[in-house]
């Protein structure tokens, strides 16, 4: 394999500089613990049915409010009767808490992944025609302004008051406030990129405009873009758990990190496991995609990257 430089505009990249980067994440603990505790988080999620685990909305009022640990007698349809231990106890309803711990990651992840590809894809179209086209950098600009004024919280809270409660309304009430911060991370980039040589060697060969943004100015927003969708999946999981937990998100019957916690805040001081474990799980979850942003961040960004 050639070593030789490959030549990207008026600097030389290594032609080996993916595998130094793959290289070094290997080598960043933070990486790999918040790789690691993500992937574990969606193996859970995923394999919830096959995990020992029962309805997570199956109600039994003659075994509610049980410690961790606690088992159960099972009676099966087809008579037979089956030993079922309540690893995290169960919550007012006689709900086995594990189950419902293990469904709402699902709902954590999904909420996560989709604001941020949701986010990241609008704010990228919106930041690059902004950037771009001088005279409407004004005018969109001055619009996310305005939106950044709002506080997230409230502005979610408005969002999902015009919609159905439901999982969909919720990835609307994140996305939206996330989609300025988006676009003025892009418009930077673009602003800076534009004046490059490149650029303006490519304008003066009659580029149509569409061609150039995607072949010259694109590439240059993936790097920080694919940080940036770390930190904004990472606030959209905490955001979910905020709406669920405030009783304006998701509705009670789906469980929800959030909800779960706001189910048993009533009986925190007696019975703590109900908020306990949803609150470990949702704060390892956010901690994990915050080391991996920070990880990603001190490998893609030349300046650190050479520094370390």
């Amino acid at each position: 394999m050639s070593t030789e430089p490959a030549l990207l505009g008026d600097a030389a990249v290594p032609a080996h500089r993916p595998t130094n980067l793959f290289a070094g994440l290997a080598r960043d603990w933070a990486v790999l613990f918040g790789a690691a505790v993500i992937l574990a988080m969606v193996v859970l999620g995923v394999g919830a049915p096959f995990l020992g685990t029962v309805d997570p909305t199956e109600i039994n009022p003659t075994f509610r409010n049980r410690v961790p640990g606690t088992e159960q007698t099972i009676r099966r349809a087809d008579g037979t009767t089956a030993i079922y231990r309540h690893w995290m106890g169960t919550d007012s309803l006689g709900r086995d808490v594990y189950s419902r711990v293990l469904y709402g990651a699902r709902i954590s992840l999904v909420v996560g992944t989709a604001a941020a590809a949701i986010s990241i894809s609008i704010g990228l179209v919106i930041g690059l025609i902004a950037g771009y086209v001088r005279w409407l950098d004004g005018v969109v600009m001055r619009f996310m302004d305005g939106l950044m004024a709002i506080p997230a919280i409230l502005l979610a809270l408005g969002v999902v008051s015009l919609f159905r409660a439901g999982i969909v309304s919720v990835i609307i009430a994140i996305v939206v406030p996330e989609i300025p911060r988006v676009v003025r991370l892009v418009r930077s980039i673009v602003l800076s990129v534009r004046e490059e040589p490149y650029v303006e060697a490519a304008i003066m060969t009659g580029t149509p405009t569409p061609l150039l943004l995607i072949r010259h100015v694109l590439p240059n927003t993936v790097a920080p873009l694919i940080v940036h969708g770390t930190f904004v999946c990472a606030s959209a999981i905490l955001l979910e758990a905020i709406l669920s937990f405030l009783g304006v998100g998701i509705p009670p019957d789906t469980p929800t990190w959030g909800n779960i916690m706001a189910e048993g805040r009533g009986l925190f001081r007696v019975y703590p496991h109900n908020i306990f474990f949803p609150g470990v799980c949702l704060a390892l979850t956010v901690l994990a995609v915050n080391m991996l942003g920070d990880g990603l961040r001190d490998r893609l960004d030349p300046k650190l990257a050479k520094r370390m």
